[in-house]
């Protein structure tokens, strides 16, 4: 074992606090990581706060992990030391179940292993990128293309691939109308991969005040839900509509404003169960779905597409001693667009 230094919250709501945790030692697959950036995620609130469910106190956070390979083990075949590297939300997974064989491990049936706030095949919790070094198994790592720094790549290893999966998988591009619910952390990079992909993007969010950053990204359209008359105005428009938002919508007013065979995908997580009519789906054929980040080759093609594309993330970096803050000011929608933590400064 070696000890690093990381920070972690003792209990729900407690202050993060600078300390150390354990990491493994390297096995024939495993890869020790230096961590230089780590982003952060609504989910490592949500978990840090209990709003989730129970969670493994104490907790480290982090999984938009992105670093510097400083050590292989004899067996490590796909990456070197030095390589620029990633880790996302994932650590690893049965890897035998149908989904995994066909490379979604995200969607194991046996339960993937997260990053944070999981139960590792060696039966230690794991600990996530809020700290200085982490060990990930080779299979999990993803290669960081020098087209784009560490810092904006490090959210795209969530906030990235949470949007580029439904985009890639209902086939956004050239022709199609894809509409944004929510500017924030996800939804600003939704709209970046879109617009890269060829779609005409629409943003929706509830007032005008991010228009001009939604442009600016490459935003086709805006228009303010907290304006009934957008629902009007906007009926039976689009192909594709992805929610962003974990705060409750009227669902069957975002569903009317899709086309024959249209899809309304879900990829924030509101803690509440959401009323849907029949006669918003058998009207015109619609289907309301979800989406849970995306595969490990998905998310390499995904930043792949990113850096061929010359982008990451809108990023504010912070210190390790700014994380509560950060938090309290995520709530307040006061960041533009993810928090991102320089590991140096622990």
């Amino acid at each position: 074992m070696r000890t690093v230094t990381a920070y972690a919250t003792k209990s729900p709501k407690a202050p993060f606090q600078k300390t150390t945790i354990e990491r493994r030692d390297l096995g024939p697959k495993d890869i020790l990581i230096k961590i230089a950036f780590a982003g952060i995620c609504h989910s490592d609130l949500h978990t840090a706060w209990g709003e989730w469910g129970d969670a493994i106190f104490p907790l480290t956070p982090g999984h938009e992990i992105a670093g510097i390979i400083e050590e292989v083990g004899d067996a490590v075949s796909r990456h070197s030391v030095g390589d620029r590297v990633g880790v996302g939300c994932m650590v690893d997974s049965c890897r035998e179940c149908e989904n995994c064989l066909a490379g979604q491990e995200q969607y194991c049936l046996n339960g993937f292993i997260g990053t944070y706030n999981a139960i590792g095949k060696d039966g230690r919790p794991t600990e996530g990128g809020y700290s200085t070094h982490i060990v990930v198994d080779e299979d999990f790592v993803l290669a960081i293309p020098e087209g784009i720094t560490l810092d904006v790549a490090a959210p795209l290893l969530c906030a990235g691939i949470t949007l580029y999966s439904p985009l890639h998988h209902w086939r956004a591009g050239p022709g199609s109308q894809v509409a944004i619910v929510g500017l924030g952390g996800l939804g600003h990079m939704g709209v970046k991969i879109a617009h890269a992909m060829g779609a005409e993007v629409t943003v929706l969010s509830q007032s005008l005040a991010k228009r001009d950053d939604a442009v600016a990204l490459g935003a086709d359209h805006y228009y303010a839900t907290a304006d009934a008359s957008t629902f009007d105005l906007l009926g039976r428009h689009f192909d594709l509509i992805i929610n962003t938002v974990s705060a409750p919508i009227n669902i069957n007013s975002y569903l009317a404003l899709l086309r024959l065979d249209g899809v309304l995908v879900s990829v924030g997580a509101p803690p509440e169960p959401m009323a849907v009519q029949a006669f918003s789906l058998v009207d015109s054929r619609r289907s309301l779905s979800g989406s849970l980040i995306g595969g490990i080759q998905e998310t390499q093609e995904m930043l792949d597409f990113c850096a061929e594309h010359g982008f990451g993330a809108e990023i504010e970096v912070i210190r390790g001693d700014q994380i509560d803050t950060a938090y309290q000011r995520m709530l307040g929608s006061d960041v533009r667009y993810r928090f991102v933590i320089d590991i140096a400064s622990l």
